[in-house]
């Protein structure tokens, strides 16, 4: 072996060696302080501008106790992985708080230190190797002073929502007190006690609250206001109206009263509750429609904002697929599947919430009034068209048929701010003394006058839904490891909260909540479809208006026949009916291309995100290493 083989030989040893010790240097470096690199589109794993606002302004030490299980069975292995995801996050909030959090791992040991600790934190152990078995500890505890908010078990299913938790957890043991929130509501959403003559029979049980409820529960003072209330009490810092179908002008009084003072107010008002129709029994569904509806008319009038709870938008490009049966859909356009683009974005409450499901909503119109600023936070497609609420509930494929677009969008929800004016101008309405008028007036002396104008800005947040608030729209509800855990189907949930919070509340924690119901809805497709089924609408309507114009001229060929001809088809009949099947038959052969058209898009469109998803990458890659060779051999050749 010739001197120059052998430097060659050596310089590759030493090489590697010195590539291998680098990168066990590396190891060694990185394992003691790990670094997360989050290469997803919405850095679903960066701590977002929200959480980092409320950890700076920490002033007092939090320490954070995370309890969890060291070793676990083969099969909760994924429960281990995200058990260390968990981990890694919190050393995150560790380092971005500037030493002020402190992160300890515990793991609850049968009759250990660490396991009473756990209990005494309120983070209890779920059995999984039945009874006395082991147990899976998963949760965690946040203290500052006599302060603690638990976080009992951690849902790896709910880990979109982990930042939100935790950033939640700390910001309540820092506050000093929470905001009080008043939810009026002709909805049973406390909850319901079932008949006890029912119960005694075994028929039936209470109804839990809503989830949204239990929510605002977690972060707020909740108290439930009757809907016949005459005043809201001074201590209520944000009131919560949902569907107040049959609100009276005493309690709209009141109300207006609480935003002139400076209350905050979110209303959710309805022109068709399918909750509300439910619990109409013994009533058809075109009576339940009439008089199911409900609004703040007196206040919105004044606030220069319309509302017509006679009608509900139905959307194409928004429309959703819901079950007619065990294997059949259909689209319903008047439930409407908003998503981003339905979203105003450019706004810190709705700024990243992208999936919301809104059925049957009102809309509002007209123009706010002098001193009030109106801001739109969501609204439907362009594709979308008024109709009556009464036709709504019926087929939608019968909506479907008929729909024509307003080609505008119309607000589902908006918020105003600015100086409101009473929308009684006149004073305090008249009518029917309430049961405590009277006593009342006894005990009193002369009142201070009603507020006719507020004398700071105010805010008011109104959408045109108040079903969007049920849980079976909301959320999927799981019993886990006998717990109700409560899994986000879309962004109504962090909706209703982002807006308590900004009317009320810490509003850094709006920027977080709405990261863990990110989707990316195939819009382009759906733009395509919706497309598609405008040229069908025209289409069947030309259809059908070629069978009424054919039925009315069979009517007159049917007058104009002599008496020996009723049973007996006129030529011109007969020509006349073979000319329409003719046309039936075209139309529907259009029909067939119009669809395997539209089929044929779709397929296509679906074949190239593909191919580019799958494919796309490697050949950048390669035409990389390709153009680098080439110009590294142009280089050498040159030399």
């Amino acid at each position: 072996m010739n001197q120059k083989n052998v430097q060659a030989y050596l310089f590759s040893t030493v090489g590697i060696l010195a590539m291998l010790a680098l990168l066990v240097g590396l190891y060694i470096v990185t394992a003691a302080r790990p670094v997360r690199v989050d290469l997803t589109a919405d850095k679903a794993f960066t701590l977002s501008d929200g959480t980092r606002a409320i950890l700076s302004k920490l002033d007092t030490p939090v320490r954070i106790n995370f309890f969890v299980t060291r070793d676990l069975p083969a099969e909760l292995g994924p429960v281990q992985t995200y058990a260390r995801r968990v981990e890694d996050l919190l050393n995150e909030y560790a380092k971005a708080s500037n030493g002020k959090i402190e992160v300890k791992r515990y793991s609850p040991e049968p009759d250990s230190d660490a396991e009473e600790l756990a209990t005494l934190d309120g983070v209890e152990g779920q059995a999984i190797g039945g009874i006395g078995g082991d147990k899976l500890y998963l949760g965690l505890s946040v203290k500052m002073l006599d302060a603690t908010e638990t976080l009992p078990f951690l849902d790896p299913r709910r880990e979109r929502l982990l930042e939100y938790d935790l950033t939640r957890a700390i910001a309540n043991v820092t506050r000093a007190e929470k905001p009080t929130v008043g939810v009026m509501s002709a909805l049973p959403v406390f909850g319901q006690q079932m008949n006890p003559m029912m119960m005694m029979q075994g028929g039936g049980q209470r109804q839990e609250p809503w989830l949204f409820i239990n929510e605002l529960k977690r972060d707020f003072e909740v108290k439930e206001l009757q809907m016949t209330a005459d005043k809201i009490e001074e201590d209520i810092d944000v009131l919560v109206v949902v569907h107040p179908k049959g609100i009276t002008d005493k309690t709209l009084f009141a109300i207006d009263q609480f935003v002139l003072r400076g209350g905050k107010l979110l209303a959710f008002i309805d022109p068709l509750s399918v909750i509300d129709n439910r619990n109409a029994p013994g009533m058809n569904p075109l009576q339940a429609a009439a008089q199911g509806g409900s609004n703040l008319d007196k206040l919105t009038k004044a606030w220069g904002i319309e509302f017509d709870a006679s009608k509900v938008v139905a959307d194409m490009v928004f429309a959703t697929q819901i079950a007619r049966g065990p294997s059949q859909t259909e689209q319903a356009p008047a439930v409407l599947s908003v998503t981003a683009e339905g979203v105003n974005t450019n706004d810190v409450l709705t700024a990243q919430i992208d999936s919301l499901l809104v059925p049957f909503s009102g809309f509002f119109a007209g123009s706010p009034a002098q001193g009030l600023t109106q801001t739109v936070l969501l609204h439907s497609s362009a594709q979308s068209q008024p109709i009556e609420k009464m036709m709504a509930e019926f087929s939608g494929e019968q909506v479907s048929k008929d729909f024509a677009s307003a080609n505008k969008q119309h607000a589902l929800a908006v918020r105003l701010t600015g100086k409101f004016k009473t929308a009684f101008p006149d004073g305090a309405p008249a009518g029917a003394a309430l049961p405590n008028d009277d006593a009342k007036k006894e005990e009193s002396p002369a009142s201070a006058p009603p507020l006719k104008e507020s004398a700071k800005d105010g805010a008011v947040v109104l959408v045109g839904d108040s079903d969007m608030l049920f849980d079976q729209f909301a959320a999927q509800v799981q019993q886990i490891f006998n717990q109700r855990i409560a899994i986000p189907r879309n962004g109504n949930l962090a909706f209703v909260q982002s807006a308590v919070e900004q009317l009320g509340g810490d509003v850094n924690l709006i920027s977080i909540r709405g990261r863990a119901t990110m989707t990316r809805p195939f819009t382009v497709v759906r733009k395509m479809e919706a497309d598609a089924q405008e040229r069908f609408r025209g289409k069947i309507r030309e259809l059908e208006q070629s069978l009424a114009d054919t039925q009315n001229r069979l009517n007159q060929l049917q007058q104009n026949k002599e008496g020996g001809q009723r049973f007996i088809l006129s030529p011109e009949q007969q020509a006349e009916i073979e000319k329409f099947k003719q046309k039936q038959v075209e139309s529907q052969k259009e029909l067939r291309e119009v669809r395997k058209n539209l089929r044929r898009d779709i397929d296509s469109l679906e074949n190239r995100i593909k191919w580019m998803n799958i494919a796309g990458m490697p050949a950048l890659v390669a035409i990389s290493g390709l153009t680098l060779a080439i110009f590294k051999r142009k280089r050498t050749a040159a030399k």
